[in-house]
Parts: C-alpha cells; structure tokens; sequence
C-alpha cells in the first residue's frame, strides 16, 4: 500500500486542515508504527487508507490498484481496523456471533463461516469464550475477539489504532505477542497507531507524523535515537533501551539485542559475572 499528496481537512469549508499531501507506504508483510502528537492527524490517515473517510485530495493503492469510489467497497475488504475500544466494535450477543458477523457480510456459505471462526479463536486462544456474552470478557480478552472478528475476514492490511491503550500491562504485553505472532506469519501487512514505546520498538519502520505530512521514515533506533521526535511525539524510550543506555555508562555493553528476547535472556550472561 502506498499514499502520495494526500488531504483532508474538517468542518463545512474546510476550515481545520489535519492532513496536507502526506505521501507514504507500507511495504507488504511489514509492520509499520504510525506516531506523532495528539491530534496530528493518526486516526484521520487510518480511517482514509480503511475507506472510512474519502481522500479530499491526493491518491491511495492498495495492492498496485488506485482507491477510487468505485473501486473502494472491493478494495476496502482488504483493509480492517481495529479500534482503541473494542467494544465498539461488538455486534453479538456471544463472541461466536461477533466473530460471524464480518463474515455474514462477506456471504460466505454457513460451513465456512464455521470453520473461519473456530480457525481464528484457536490462533487467538478465546475457544473457550467462543459461548460467552462480549460484557462478561476482561479488556484484553475483548480486544482479542476484536482482533479475531478482523482477522476472520482475512485482510491484507490490519491498522490497529491505539489498541493498546485502554489495556493493563498484562494485557497490553498480551497484545504486542499477537502483534509479533501475525508480523511472524508473513500474512498480514500491520499499521498499529500507538504511544507504546515497547510497540514501536517492535515494528520494523516508523512513520512520524506532523504539520499534516509523514515528517520522518525511519527505524525504531533511529527514532529513539532522536530527542527531538521523541519530545514532539510525546515518546518514552523503552525500558529496555533505558536500560542499555545506563549500562552503557558503566562501560558495560551487551551483545544481546535488546529488540529479541526477554530480559531475563538478555542479562543471564551479566548476572552470572557478578
């Protein structure tokens, strides 16, 4: 997928620009992280490459083909979102049901809609689940139904827009695995808006986003690397990358990434010279 000299702004005349010829890709299989300061525009440019909004100018492809209105209902199939609040996206009554409903739309035959959603709550661990209502589920069982339903419909690119930041520290580590699990598949290419630092840390490029355009494409070094993005887009670094960087200090340096593994792996080796 790729965007080049793409608008939009808000309000009856246009008044509240957000997005100004903003020009950017995703190569296919990657996992891209898309940040920036509140109110940059994230979302906005989420919801134009999902086909929830229409372009005011500029030109989306997906799959080497123009997104146009009348190619928008095909072409937009292969683009799902999965929003901050999953509850939002809940329309059964039992997470089987959920799961079905994208699936229902897509007309498939009732076999295949059966074995897609038992094929996608065994990948996302919720078989258990499959029989109970949405409202009895705990945050990050919720947004794994959520990513499920997505999935169900198999797309090629998945934009997760701040799925993470309702979750608990269990749930959100539970998440960046699932993440990390489906980049590992090679099936899907991922767009996840995020403030997570861990998340970013995972991708494999990052998009800045800023005065309506993609400011910078980089890796996520690169952009911890980097107190000024960090500080306009109110960026941590991660703890892992803290923590090389106190190491550092003390002339200690570890041949391990901090990017793979626990830290557990990564420290075993100090630990034991101490």
């Amino acid at each position: 997928m790729k965007f080049e000299q793409l608008s939009y702004a808000y309000g009856k005349k246009r008044e509240y620009p957000v997005l100004l010829n903003a020009a950017g890709s995703l190569e296919a299989g990657s996992w891209v992280s898309l940040v920036g300061p509140n109110g940059c525009g994230k979302s906005t440019l989420a919801k134009l490459l999902g086909g929830l909004l229409r372009p005011q100018a500029g030109q989306i492809w997906i799959e080497g083909e123009v997104l146009t209105p009348l190619s928008a209902h095909r072409l937009c199939r292969k683009v799902k979102m999965v929003f901050q609040n999953p509850e939002n996206q809940f329309i059964g009554s039992t997470v089987e049901e959920d799961i079905a409903f994208g699936l229902e739309g897509q007309c498939l035959p009732r076999c295949e809609m059966r074995s897609r959603v038992a094929e996608y709550a065994r990948k996302l661990g919720i078989e258990a689940l499959l029989h109970k209502h949405p409202g009895e589920l705990s945050g990050g069982q919720k947004q794994r139904v959520a990513i499920a339903s997505v999935l169900a419909m198999q797309p090629k690119l998945v934009i997760f827009d701040e799925a993470s930041s309702m979750l608990d520290e269990k749930s959100r580590k539970e998440l960046l695995q699932v993440l990390k699990d489906l980049r590992a598949s090679g099936n899907y290419t991922l767009l996840s808006i995020t403030h997570d630092p861990d998340e970013v840390l995972q991708s494999d490029r990052v998009l800045v986003l800023d005065n309506g355009g993609i400011r910078e494409d980089l890796r996520p070094e690169g952009l911890f690397a980097r107190e000024d993005l960090l500080a306009a887009c109110r960026l941590s670094r991660p703890f892992r990358i803290q923590m090389q960087q106190a190491l550092g200090d003390y002339g200690i340096r570890l041949s391990n990434s901090l990017k793979d593994g626990s830290l557990e792996e990564i420290l075993c080796p100090l630990l034991s010279r101490m």
